[in-house]
């Protein structure tokens, strides 16, 4: 059976979009690793393209927020599975007024603000010392912005996205800090996941549509009760439906291009330092032949 190369990693129950398109899943099993259980993983086919979808937040509801989100698990199943290359779909809050609810992103940058999270599969190794530039991979991008800037909404094809923990949502004087240093987006899923596929050298790139302006960017009185306790407008949570609708639609079509990208990017190449010097084998499963730590 051919290997799935590449994988979509995306809201909750996201594989149901894909159902409802007629595909049928080959395969769906949660795998053990090292690092602990991973999410559901779902394999499909599309056009010979064959492809994971796996739900970072749960399969029937939002049962793990984020910061408890078990990337490294997460990941190395995917890994395992063949994968290749990543798309993360993901809905930040927007910085920058110019990127209005509905709207989509294509992220270039990170400006990481969080903290907590185990940010590398090498603790105390001395392994992990990577270059985060381009932190995003610069072929799968180039292929975003090409099958992307013919949908139906606003595409931005950069921007930076700024990582926090939760999962509370951000103080004014957070927004207010993150729009000082340069950040158009403010979400919580990008990391540490983008650091962790860069570490087991995958190639990885975001597509985010934005959800609602950050705090303090609109005056929004507080509407307890509802998503994001009344930071969104009626107006802009349907703008953010008819992009949730739309998700297999926009994914489905960027398959083949992104299974086409040659991985002539750094992505394959992010530890052959270490490999070079002894610290790591060519089988990458023997890289945490050590005692995990948590």
């Amino acid at each position: 059976m051919p290997k799935p190369r590449l994988a979509v990693i995306a809201r909750v129950g996201a594989h149901r979009d894909f159902l409802a398109r007629g595909l049928q899943p080959q395969h769906s099993a949660s795998y053990d690793t090292p690092f602990g259980r991973s999410n559901p993983v779902h394999l499909f086919a599309y056009q010979d393209i064959r492809f994971a979808v796996l739900s970072r937040h749960g399969e029937s509801g939002y049962e793990v927020s984020a910061p408890y989100v078990n990337d490294r698990a997460n990941l190395y199943a995917l890994k395992a599975l063949g994968v290749e290359k990543i798309l993360a779909w993901c809905a930040p809050g927007a910085i920058n007024e110019a990127m209005a609810p509905g709207d989509l992103v294509l992220p270039h940058d990170i400006l990481d603000e969080g903290r907590q999270q185990p940010y590398t599969f090498f603790p105390h190794r001395g392994l992990g010392f990577v270059r985060q530039n381009p932190v995003f991979c610069p072929e799968l991008r180039l292929a975003l912005i090409a099958g992307l800037s013919r949908g139906p909404f606003t595409l931005h094809p950069a921007g930076v996205y700024t990582a926090t923990t939760g999962p509370r949502l951000e103080t004014p004087a957070e927004i207010h800090k993150y729009k000082l240093l340069g950040g158009d987006l403010v979400g919580m899923t990008l990391v540490p996941e983008v650091f962790l596929a860069r570490e087991l050298e995958l190639c990885y790139a975001p597509v985010c549509y934005v959800v609602n302006y950050a705090e303090g960017i609109k005056d929004r009185p507080y509407q307890p009760g509802v998503l994001f306790e009344g930071l969104a407008t009626p107006a802009e949570i349907a703008r953010v439906q008819e992009v949730e609708a739309a998700f297999a639609d926009l994914i489905l079509p960027l398959l083949p291009a992104v299974a086409a990208t040659p991985r002539r990017c750094p992505c394959p190449w992010l530890m052959e330092r270490y490999r070079q010097r002894g610290d790591i084998g060519p089988d990458w499963r023997q890289w945490f032949a050590h005692k995990v730590e948590a």
